[in-house]
């Protein structure tokens, strides 16, 4: 089948472009480059450098390449930057997504697949890991946006029969993940080492996030092409590792001999961020395979590869 990806060009896109060109499938990519590099992009995909809120770009877009399916990770993900210009996130996170909904009813696309965030939508997270029954509680524009999305696409299932499957990723890392700016931790503090500068780490370290590795979020991306329909699936190990976790298992990997900076606490950041997988072993008959030890390692060797190369 054709599918369309928004976002190819980046992080989790481009290794989703990767797996679903090897299962057989034909690529067009949608990338603006604003975050995405080219280095990522897949030579077998087509590729368009085309923001998402252009609509008359889009609208060639789809009525040229008339996509089976729609997999939508194109996004401002900077939750700081949706706090400082919440317009500007709103403006592509909800605008831009309506752009393409309203194209996939126009050239009748099969399915669309969304990327959502689980670490943003349920607030702070206590001992059992919340489902998605869960009431949502964004707390950033970020957030927001992608609940707002989330709901815009019940609509558009009950009003316009267009399938739809959200997924909601818990931390994600791993290869060809960016080491700047405020997302990625792990990609981040590998950087630094690999730099041999100092880690510096917010608050007391304790902080507990679910990591999940991305050749796992692949995978669900993958089973979502035939599995799950009109629902939205929490996409994580259910387990959590805290930021100190994170820093002493790089060390040990690297041989990195500096001590963490501790720096003040960022306001509003959540101490506990955890999701049950249940509900994607059901549907998706999908678990993450990938523990933290080999995910982390197998990450820093990337990198390493990376810098050396340089």
């Amino acid at each position: 089948m054709k599918i369309l990806i928004t976002g190819g060009a980046g992080f989790i896109a481009s290794n989703i472009c990767d797996a679903y060109i090897k299962a057989g499938h034909k690529v067009v990519v949608v990338d603006n480059l604003s975050s995405g590099k080219k280095v990522n992009l897949n030579p077998k995909a087509k590729f368009y450098r085309v923001d998402i809120c252009d609509k008359k770009k889009i609208n060639d877009i789809f009525k040229k390449e008339k996509p089976d399916m729609v997999n939508h990770h194109a996004a401002q993900i900077d939750v700081r930057k949706s706090v400082s210009d919440p317009m500007f996130d709103a403006g592509v996170n909800i605008i831009g997504t309506l752009n393409l909904l309203e194209n996939s009813i126009l050239y009748k696309v099969k399915k669309f697949i969304f990327a959502s965030s689980g670490g943003v939508m349920y607030g702070e997270c206590g001992r059992i890991p919340p489902t998605e029954t869960k009431i949502p509680e964004p707390l950033s524009p970020y957030g927001v946006a992608k609940r707002t999305v989330e709901i815009y696409l019940n609509y558009y299932a009950k009003t316009y029969g267009l399938n739809y499957l959200a997924l909601r990723y818990g931390n994600v890392y791993g290869p060809r993940q960016d080491p700047h700016g405020e997302a990625g931790v792990v990609a981040i503090f590998i950087k630094r080492i690999l730099s041999d500068d100092k880690i510096m780490i917010f608050g007391n370290g304790n902080q507990l996030r679910d990591y999940v590795f991305v050749s796992d979020i692949v995978a669900a991306n993958v089973a979502a092409l035939s599995k799950g329909k009109n629902d939205i699936i929490n996409i994580a190990t259910g387990k959590t590792k805290s930021v100190n976790d994170l820093f002493f298992e790089l060390a040990k990997i690297s041989g990195y001999l500096k001590k963490p900076v501790y720096m003040p606490q960022r306001p509003g950041e959540l101490f506990k961020s955890s999701l049950s997988p249940d509900k994607a072993k059901r549907v998706l008959n999908w678990a993450s395979k990938i523990d933290f030890k080999t995910g982390v390692e197998l990450t820093y060797k990337y990198f390493s590869a990376k810098d050396k190369i340089k």
